[in-house]
Formats: structure tokens, sequence, C-alpha cells
């Protein structure tokens, strides 16, 4: 059975986008000093999902994607895709093998997908599936990439988690540039 993952990069106030739904301070921001963490932890994963929003943004950017200078392009783009919707029919990437539409109730759908792969499966953006999984109880890991900027106010990382979900910190780490990764696993019972 494969964990399920959430990663979400976040501002240092615990954002993650601006009240319009702006995230220009995150996609501003220069990531090269995580990725060989990225990869890292790309190197467990077995499939990649998104929500239809999060989809159409990866999809515009990572299939032309140089993974000369962009080393994650190549785990991102090669990796197997399940996109949750119901609006989208199909999911192309690039020349790349097309992501999987997924039907129905989100948290379902990742549930039987967590009993598919035997690796991880990780979430990056993708709210409102995030959310969801969280009420469901199927986050395994809560991994976060803040960013060293304060945007005072926006949506919070998880608004709909019950009150005192307790988290176990697995690992953290600090970059020159101020970024900090930090992964906890969701304590159980």
């Amino acid at each position: 059975m494969g964990r399920v993952i959430v990663e979400q990069i976040v501002s240092a106030d615990g954002y993650t986008a601006r009240p319009d739904g702006d995230i220009s301070w995150f996609v501003d921001a220069d990531f090269s000093e995580t990725e060989d963490d990225q990869l890292r932890m790309l190197a467990q994963v077995e499939a990649i999902l998104l929500g239809a929003t999060t989809y159409r943004m990866f999809a515009a950017y990572w299939p032309g994607a140089d993974g000369t200078t962009e080393r994650i392009a190549g785990p991102i783009n090669t990796l197997p895709k399940h996109v949750v919707s119901a609006t989208l029919d199909e999911a192309p990437w690039g020349t790349f093998a097309p992501a999987i539409v997924e039907r129905g109730d989100g948290a379902q759908a990742v549930a039987e997908l967590s009993r598919r792969y035997s690796g991880d499966l990780v979430l990056w953006g993708s709210l409102t599936l995030a959310d969801a999984l969280f009420a469901a109880g199927l986050v395994d890991v809560l991994r976060l990439r803040v960013v060293p900027v304060l945007i005072g106010t926006g949506r919070p990382l998880a608004p709909t988690v019950p009150g005192d979900t307790r988290l176990e910190l697995r690992s953290s780490l600090a970059f020159p540039h101020g970024h900090v990764r930090t992964e906890y696993l969701l304590a159980r019972g």
C-alpha cells in the first residue's frame, strides 16, 4: 500500500495563495538549491496526484521544461499522473504519456490508488483535493516547502483539518537562501 504525501509550498506565515489565488510570490522564487532534496523524495514516488487546476498549470510548464537546468523535470514528466477531476475529459501531457483522469469522489479515488501502488503518491497544490484527503484521514506525510516571504493574508494551508491534528517531525532541512523543507508524519489515533 502506497503512502500519500501532500507537499505544499507555503509562505512563512502559512498561506498557500493570496486571497485572489495569486501564487506569484512563490512562482518567482528560486528553488534551484532545493532540487537535490526534491529528487531524493521523487526517487520514492510511484505516481503524482493532481487536481484539475494544478494539472493545467503543470501541463502548461513541465512538458517543455529543460531537464538539464531543471533536473526534476525528468521525474515529473515521466512518472504516472492521476488527475482527480469532474470537469476534464482528458489530460494530455505534451509528448509524454497522458495523465489518467480519475472521476468521482476524490478521497475515494486516492484511497483506491494508494491500494494499487506500493510506493509513494505525491500530491502537489490541488488544495481542494488536499482538503478532502486530510478530512478523510488519507494523508500519511505532510511536506512543507516554506518560502521566506510574508504575504499577510490568503488561503491557509489546511482550513478544513480538524483542530489539534498532531504531527510527528520526520525531518527538516534549511537552505542557504532561506527556504525550509519540513516533513511530518501524521499521527494516527
